[in-house]
């Protein structure tokens, strides 16, 4: 019993990955070398730690995207900001799936399989139209070498590097950057949290509720019950 005890007492102070090894050898030892079933579930495994996104000011969203190199990667990139997208649904925007008429983009087979319509605004449009007629790109928005292709992912993941570093941003920039940015910029000018929710395509709120931890201005604006209360804590000179 007090070796059982030591064991997972080891188990659970010992940190991250290292834990997480010594639980799979502990559980694989009750529970198949000695035979005892009711043991591993009792040794539980380390949670992982929560952390919170890298979420760009609306100044380094604007350094960030001018020092994009290239047209394409730019406008990709805009989009991928002004409209939440995954970077995987960037890349497969066909020029059919802009909906100017209704101001929507249609998301087709996004995450899980499934459809979803995400905003366009008026800005982005303007500069979709001025890239469309310099570009004319014939079936993906942003194709690849070979226009019958999409561009790689990993294409907007090396501009992302390049622009981070050009416009000297200590922060971790990439396309889900922007992501973790637009969802964030839109908490903080009020927007519902259950329509940012459906713009990006989370299936449970409590995915989206985490961008009220980084959204910094409404939690700046908001009233703390000290203001309401008439207390003296450091006497009058």
């Amino acid at each position: 019993m007090r070796a059982r005890i030591r064991c997972i007492w080891l188990a659970r102070a010992s940190p991250g990955q290292t834990l997480n090894q010594i639980v799979c050898a502990l559980r694989f030892l009750y529970g198949i070398t000695l035979g005892q079933d009711e043991v591993p579930e009792r040794i539980p495994y380390a949670r992982k730690r929560a952390t919170l996104p890298d979420v760009l000011s609306h100044d380094e969203v604007v350094r960030f995207l001018e020092a994009v190199p290239g047209l394409k990667c730019r406008v990709a990139l805009t989009t991928a900001y002004a409209t939440g997208m995954r970077v995987s649904e960037v890349v497969a925007v066909e020029v059919r799936n802009i909906d100017s008429g209704r101001m929507v983009i249609r998301i087709e087979r996004g995450k899980d399989g499934k459809d979803r319509y995400v905003m366009l605004s008026a800005q982005l449009l303007g500069i979709l139209r001025a890239y469309w007629k310099l570009a004319r790109p014939p079936r993906f928005l942003f194709p690849g070498r070979d226009e019958s292709t999409a561009i790689a992912a990993t294409v907007l993941h090396a501009a992302c590097r390049s622009a981070r570093a050009a416009a000297g941003i200590d922060k971790k920039v990439s396309v889900h950057t922007l992501r973790h940015s637009f969802a964030t910029h839109l908490l903080e000018q009020g927007t519902d949290i259950r329509i940012i929710q459906a713009l990006l395509g989370h299936n449970n709120l409590s995915t989206t509720a985490r961008y009220t931890r980084v959204a910094t201005s409404t939690i700046a604006a908001t009233t703390s019950p000290l203001d309401r209360l008439s207390l003296m804590v450091v006497p009058p000179s």
